[in-house]
């Protein structure tokens, strides 16, 4: 196991993480925002009216894959990608930190998207029975948006003390 981790570099282990963080993220996000699309489909087929709140529904749980993106921003800056200097030689246990380092938010981000999503396409049953309480379904998705955000927080602070 070792020679496999020797073999791959830190650096292999750095771009893992980065991959995971902004791969699980848009997946999470993908699935989340498709369920919210497919219950405002049905409803928007019936009243058009509607379609402007269930697309605010739809647009919450793809804020996940930005959160990804982040993480993955900051991880090619926090190597050099971004610096101009060129890529630093990290260790494998630096990159192993740096993997570790973006398990928050890739697993945060992944499954708060997917929850997310069957909160909001729940919500589109919220706009289509009384459309003036759709505010109501946009507060549910956001208490499952803090746990995105606090996933982020926890791989951003990682990351800033990783090399």
């Amino acid at each position: 196991m070792a020679a496999f981790f020797e073999s791959f570099g830190g650096l292999g282990l750095a771009f893992l993480g980065a991959a995971l963080a902004v791969g699980l993220c848009c997946v999470g996000s993908a699935k989340g925002t498709g369920m919210v699309g497919e219950a405002a489909a049905g409803l928007t087929a019936e009243d058009p009216e509607k379609s402007t709140k269930c697309l605010i529904l739809q647009v919450l749980p793809g804020t996940q894959g930005l959160y990804g993106m982040v993480a993955w921003f900051f991880v090619l800056l926090q190597i050099g990608v971004f610096g101009g200097s060129g890529i630093q030689t990290i260790t494998v246990s630096q990159g192993l930190t740096i993997l570790a380092a973006c398990l928050p938010i890739a697993l945060g981000g992944w499954l708060s998207a997917k929850f997310q999503g069957r909160v909001a396409a729940a919500s589109v049953n919220i706009v289509a029975k009384h459309p003036e309480a759709a505010t109501k379904g946009i507060i549910f998705c956001g208490i499952v948006e803090f746990y995105a955000i606090l996933s982020l927080l926890a791989t951003i602070l990682l990351l800033m003390n990783a090399l």
